[in-house]
């Protein structure tokens, strides 16, 4: 015998509100189970000598609601083993059970939901009709969910305090706690009217059930505290929409190439401060220009935000078989080996040449000098360690001294120094590209020392000689190498000058992963 379940919507609480065929379903059915014996058409069943049986057992015996619902459908095709049974929940829409019950289903089981009329359908109803855009959520599913302030959002079956309490704290992440929003009561006992509360008042209310619901509305851009990856789209197509920003709109791919740069440097910048918010706000900046060049390639027909998305899902799933797929790594080592055997079939690439032709020449040049050399060292080409390619420093430096003193332009040798600099530096796990910045830095702190040692001494830069100045230039030098913190120079709240140790990559098969995704 085939099993077979029939799922029916109960509704709101109301038995007037049963669609004709559930309840002549619920009427003619051989074994009929409800959800819980706590909705109210189990007393008009009971009124009219119907016999039925719940899975109201099941909830003392489960914490969560997956594991739950699950044991609810295991259940309930035990039982359709034995002969068709009728299944009747508050809404089968959105109740978890019936998910389960899908998603459980024997192959050579059957299973059909009737349409009815949800509490979902009586509370829009009780409003005046149902907004555009409207999302309906269980509460026990709330907390998986992404927000959409944007939509106007039910929440239904609030059968508790404490869950009540949870979807508030969901709810936090999105809207201020005085948002206004209408507040269902239970219909188990009678109807009550929908009152308007504010958020924080959520779960603070008399009574909760399976028939409580509570409704938010959409909001406005311009009334939101928070915002989601749908918003900031929404945004970019009104900025540069008809009657749009006319700056925003005049954009090109080229235009904004620069703004890209110089923004990545910004979130680079909040990094070595170590302030959240300030590289929260500047991943925004680059989130931007990413949505603002997708938004760009959709007007032109040549590809759009979903292709953007689509691309770095691909390319994580595909270079990450070890998870996605039958692959096996056991450390971050054998990822490595992975991640650069996919990428050069992705790419097409059949000789470490066409690996280092591959390397974006977009990069800053000492950020590009590091990476070729890496790449290269992949095959063996490299000195054992930074002691082994010191020497080339050396060499280098003085061809470039030979070309100045012949008279001739040094470019070429000069270009020569500074790869075999990058490569001691790669060598000894630093980064290029970092430690220039902080050499940069530390200049302008020493620079600005010796001015301010020079203007104490009633003096100016300009009445002094070069030599003059290096007195002042070394006594700075002398008081940063004995720890003595120039009060001239340093500002409340500047940062410690850090060791070369601290440019070292801590973890740097990390760090490879995080620079191979492009």
């Amino acid at each position: 015998m085939k099993p077979q379940i029939t799922v029916v919507t109960l509704g709101p609480g109301d038995p007037g509100l049963l669609t004709l065929q559930t309840a002549e379903t619920l009427t003619h059915a051989r074994s009929l189970v409800l959800r819980t014996s706590q909705h109210p058409v189990a007393a008009w069943l009971e009124e009219k000598g119907i016999a039925f049986t719940t899975l109201d057992a099941l909830y003392e015996r489960y914490e969560d609601f997956d594991a739950l619902h699950e044991a609810m459908a295991r259940q309930l095709w035990q039982q359709a083993a034995q002969g068709p049974l009728v299944y009747g929940v508050a809404d089968a829409a959105c109740d978890g059970s019936v998910a389960a019950l899908y998603g459980m289903k024997p192959e050579e089981g059957e299973i059909c939901t009737l349409a009815g009329v949800s509490r979902s359908d009586d509370c829009l109803a009780r409003m005046g009709g149902s907004p555009s855009g409207i999302r309906i959520l269980p509460a026990s599913s709330c907390m998986q969910a992404a927000h959409h302030t944007g939509e106007a959002l039910l929440i239904t079956e609030l059968d508790s305090a404490v869950l009540a309490g949870d979807v508030k704290l969901w709810l936090s992440g999105a809207y201020d706690d005085e948002q206004e929003l209408v507040f269902f009561p239970s219909t188990v006992k009678r109807q009550r009217a929908p009152k308007r509360i504010p958020l924080w008042e959520l779960d603070r209310q008399r009574s909760y059930d399976h028939t409580v619901c509570a409704y938010l509305p959409a909001l406005p851009l311009t009334g939101r505290s928070r915002y989601c990856f749908d918003d900031l789209l929404r945004v970019m197509d009104t900025l540069r929409g008809e009657g749009g920003c006319p700056w925003d709109r005049a954009q090109t791919h080229e235009s904004l190439r620069r703004y890209l740069i110089e923004e990545a440097w910004e979130v680079a910048a909040a990094i070595d401060g170590g302030d959240a918010e300030q590289l929260a706000d500047e991943l925004g900046d680059v989130l931007l220009l990413v949505v603002f060049h997708a938004h760009i390639g959709h007007c032109h027909g040549t590809f759009s935000v979903e292709d953007v998305t689509t691309a770095i899902c691909r390319k994580m799933i595909f270079r990450h078989p070890h998870i996605f797929a039958d692959a096996h790594c056991d450390t971050a080592d054998e990822v490595l080996a992975d991640w650069e055997k996919l990428k050069k079939q992705e790419r097409g690439l059949t000789t470490q040449a066409s690996v280092l032709k591959d390397i974006p020449v977009g990069l800053s040049a000492l950020m590009r000098a590091q990476k070729v050399q890496k790449k290269a060292a992949q095959v063996g080409f490299d000195w054992d360690d930074a002691l082994g390619a010191l020497p080339k420093i050396h060499e280098e430096a003085d061809e470039v001294r030979a070309e100045l003193e012949a008279g001739r332009d040094p470019g070429e040798e000069l270009g020569d120094l500074l790869f075999s600099v990058v490569n001691v530096i790669r060598l000894a796990h630093g980064d290029a590209e970092g430690l220039m910045q902080k050499a940069s830095d530390k200049f302008i702190r020493r620079f600005e020392a010796m001015e301010n040692l020079i203007i104490s001494d009633g003096k100016s830069l300009e009445d002094l000689t070069l030599g003059e100045m290096d007195v002042y230039w070394n006594r700075v030098k002398q008081r940063q190498a004995s720890g003595a913190v120039c009060d001239l120079a340093h500002q409340p709240g500047d940062a410690v000058e850090p060791s070369f140790s601290s440019a070292k990559c801590a973890d740097n098969n990390k760090e490879e992963l995080l620079h191979e995704q492009d």
